[in-house]
């Protein structure tokens, strides 16, 4: 039986995310929950791996709250190539010598890239455009053109280098972010082109990588642990079942904090009843009411 709840889950190189959902699906079927809920919280590329967040049950009506959390990957960059896809797997569209490249001003071209700023996604990314991926289009031969759009990175460091060739980089970013073009960006920055040869997804929010072959199950308060909670009696739990208002009561703050100077992600209010998060809510004048009820809890 697939627990309804967020699976931590490691995506191998060469899996798609969607090889990852079919792989718990047909779980379900064996288990004959045929009728299971499922879904990922923020893609990863097939050349990429590390931590994967599969939604089981109610916990997919959590999917949007997954978006803007802080994303932790660790990097390789190769210079002296650009590639139409940003990564290893692309065709070449411009190379040039790296030779003058030194560590000092690989620490100073990550500067303009802190903070907001406006990127352009891959053409192979899973943007849409129209209602379909980006990159189904650009698979077909279409000209796709991205429009820019606003991104969050916290943090960048070098970690390793192996100049002229390659260099290791560990990043924090909001969800929407994308790496490859980073890599890309920082080539034409430097003026000699580069591209991704490796990525590792190592944390989302409060949440590490489990590591190959490992699964790790998340309900009740491990769930959403950024968020403030409300505790309930059996008689609210009861109301809020019912789409009843329950009064504003007393929150409990939340377990885990947001790196300093991420932005607020907007964190909902937690009903929690006997150690299952069994609904979010929102304030009103009269007391508190349900937005999203997770029907027999998580």
């Amino acid at each position: 039986m697939i627990e309804s709840g967020i699976h931590l889950v490691h995506k191998t190189v060469g899996q798609s995310s969607f090889d990852v959902i079919r792989g718990f699906k047909r779980r379900a079927f064996e288990a004959a929950q045929k009728k299971l809920a499922l879904g990922h919280g923020g893609t990863l590329d097939p050349f990429a791996d590390g931590l994967l967040l599969v939604l089981a049950g109610q916990a997919t009506r959590l999917m949007e709250l997954m978006h803007p959390l802080p994303k932790t990957y660790m990097a390789e960059v190769a210079w002296g190539l650009e590639t139409d896809t940003c990564d290893l797997q692309g065709k070449p569209v411009s190379e040039a010598a790296a030779g003058h490249l030194l560590p000092e001003a690989l620490d100073a071209a990550l500067a303009p890239f802190l903070g907001w700023t406006e990127q352009i996604p891959p053409a192979t990314s899973a943007k849409k455009i129209d209602g379909e991926a980006a990159y189904k289009r650009a698979h077909r031969g279409e000209d796709v053109v991205m429009k820019p759009c606003r991104v969050f990175l916290l943090s960048a460091r070098w970690i390793a280098h192996d100049l002229p060739r390659r260099s290791t980089l560990e990043l924090t970013c909001r969800g929407g972010f994308y790496v490859r073009s980073l890599a890309r960006d920082l080539g034409r920055a430097l003026g000699c082109g580069a591209h991704l040869t490796a990525l590792r997804r190592t944390a989302i929010g409060p949440w590490s990588d489990p590591g190959e072959g490992q699964e790790h199950l998340l309900t009740g308060a491990d769930l959403l642990p950024w968020c403030p909670s409300r505790l309930l009696s059996d008689e609210e739990a009861d109301h809020l079942s019912h789409g009843r208002i329950i009064p504003t009561g007393e929150f409990h703050p939340a377990s885990w904090a947001m790196p300093e100077s991420f932005p607020d992600p907007g964190a909902p209010l937690r009903a929690m009843h006997d150690g299952r998060l069994v609904a979010l809510l929102k304030s009103t004048e009269d007391g508190l009411r349900t937005f999203a009820n997770l029907r027999g809890g998580l």
